[in-house]
């Protein structure tokens, strides 16, 4: 089978890799582009551990085909990472101590920020249910509540966000 390039900005470094037609972005991310923060569960779309910014809106990697994502800027939550300085979505995890094992929370992490990007006044009650597209099996949810939260002050404009 031959495969064509396509052609990713991908955080922020542009990026050329060859496909096939049937591999999703998931898989070429984490397995070609070696993207390792953007995690294989499921592969059907349920978990959200795979989600992306995909041209800024939040896609769950394993329902994409590489080929659709030919030409778009893709945002992981390495690409949330500033001159080594991690964002306040992410400083607000590691405060909050909502990463537990770790494994979501890239997924998390980078739909949090598209969230409070849109959102940056949430109730608790409209973080939860943003939250039900993504799965977490140690947290129990509190401590990622509490972090975005948290960093929505930041998105307000209220706070810098902390050391």
């Amino acid at each position: 089978m031959a495969g064509r390039m396509i052609t990713l900005r991908l955080n922020g470094q542009e990026r050329r890799v060859e496909v096939e037609d049937n591999e999703t972005l998931l898989y070429v991310l984490r397995y070609k582009l070696k993207e390792m923060s953007v995690k294989s569960a499921c592969w059907k779309g349920e978990c959200g551990l795979c989600t992306v910014l995909m041209d800024g809106k939040p896609v769950k990697s394993c329902m994409v085909l590489a080929v659709e994502a030919d030409g778009s800027d893709i945002v992981t939550a390495t690409g949330l990472v500033k001159d080594g300085e991690l964002s306040p979505i992410q400083k607000a995890f590691v405060e909050h101590g909502a990463l537990q094992c770790g494994f979501c929370t890239p997924a998390f992490v980078v739909a949090a920020h598209h969230f409070l990007q849109k959102n940056p006044n949430p109730t608790r009650e409209q973080v939860k249910e943003f939250l039900s597209g993504l799965i977490c099996r140690c947290t129990g949810y509190a401590q990622i509540i509490d972090a975005i939260m948290d960093a929505a002050k930041y998105y307000r404009g209220e706070q810098k966000a902390s050391p």
